[in-house]
């Protein structure tokens, strides 16, 4: 596998390899990432997933000027999932405030993503926007508020990076919602708490929509670049105000990897929101945003890889929110 790495600004000629202050960093991390005895095991119960090579990584760095640079398979579109959450959050908070946290809480959950164990003792209130119950809340909210949170986030997402080629996989949709009756039943038992406002099914094409978007290490970083800006767009406009970005922040470094948020935050130390394609991205507010993949996952649904990835980024680097 090559560990070749490259810098680029958008819309701009790339200088030449290895100019950033990262780079001999982010090398370092591939070859180390190259030499782990175990690399996970790619999503099983979504097929379009379950057959990708768990060895293979990238890694991306953004500054919050545009310029990004990266090692790996940096530029390889990969299907961000979960990491959709993310930009649908933002959304949703853009246009509906503090509105949204009536129907979503903002505490780690200590459970799967897919729980519906706490639902039904907190009264359709799902624990945070980034297990699934919440996120379908959130995508509900958005949709209502836009008439196409898919369409929205992977407008975001192109706008952001730059890259208007980003967009849906339909097979992994399909895929997905040919597998989604948890999904399903965390909807219609929110839906019987008033909890959901659309239709389930209309809301799970949505939301099945949303994580089929496929997107590169290079497109996520970037993509993500507002929340190291404090809410600022690449074209420095406010997508979020600087205490919201701050709130996106937070729920992602307590509640963005889950039941393991405990572990993550105290190896790698910043913002992080994975995906079971194997991405994650993370923020250095004020400094830079960050996004790996590699598809082997561990038991709770992250990037084996990419964990380890940042971990060591922020060992070598120092740079954390702490």
């Amino acid at each position: 596998m090559s560990h070749t790495s490259a810098v680029a600004r958008a819309s701009s000629p790339a200088p030449p390899s290895g100019s950033h202050r990262f780079s001999s960093v982010i090398n370092q991390i591939a070859e180390e990432m190259n030499t782990l005895d175990d690399h996970g095991t790619p999503a099983d119960y979504i097929p379009m997933l379950a057959d990708a090579d768990p060895r293979r990584f990238g890694m991306a760095v953004a500054e919050p000027d545009g310029t990004v640079y990266g090692v790996g398979d940096w530029r390889q579109p990969f299907s961000t999932q979960s990491i959709s959450k993310v930009f649908a959050l933002a959304l949703a908070l853009s246009l509906d405030g503090g509105q949204l946290w009536q129907g979503v809480g903002r505490e780690p959950s200590g459970n799967p993503f897919n729980s519906l164990v706490q639902l039904e003792y907190e009264n359709g209130i799902p624990r945070n926007p980034f297990i699934n119950a919440g996120a379908l809340v959130v995508t509900d909210r958005l949709q209502v508020l836009t008439g196409d949170a898919a369409g929205q986030v992977r407008d975001l997402l192109r706008t952001e990076s730059g890259n208007a080629a980003i967009d849906f996989v339909p097979q992994v949709a399909a895929s997905e919602a040919a597998f989604g009756d948890r999904n399903a039943a965390l909807a219609h038992f929110m839906a019987s708490y008033g909890n959901i406002t659309l239709p389930v099914p209309a809301l799970l094409a949505a939301y099945f929509r949303q994580c089929s978007i496929e997107a590169s290490c290079a497109d996520l970083a970037l993509a993500a670049g507002f929340l190291a800006r404090r809410g600022v767009r690449a074209d420095g406009s406010a997508l979020l105000t600087r205490s919201q970005a701050k709130q996106v922040n937070a729920v992602m470094l307590t509640c963005g990897t889950y039941d393991a948020a405990g572990e993550f935050a105290y190896r790698v130390g910043l913002p992080g929101k994975s995906g079971v394609g194997g991405g994650i991205i993370a923020i250095v507010p004020g400094v830079c945003t960050l996004c790996v993949w590699s598809p082997g996952l561990d038991k709770r649904g992250n990037s084996v890889a990419g964990v380890s990835a940042l971990d060591r980024f922020t060992t070598l680097t120092g740079l954390s929110v702490f």
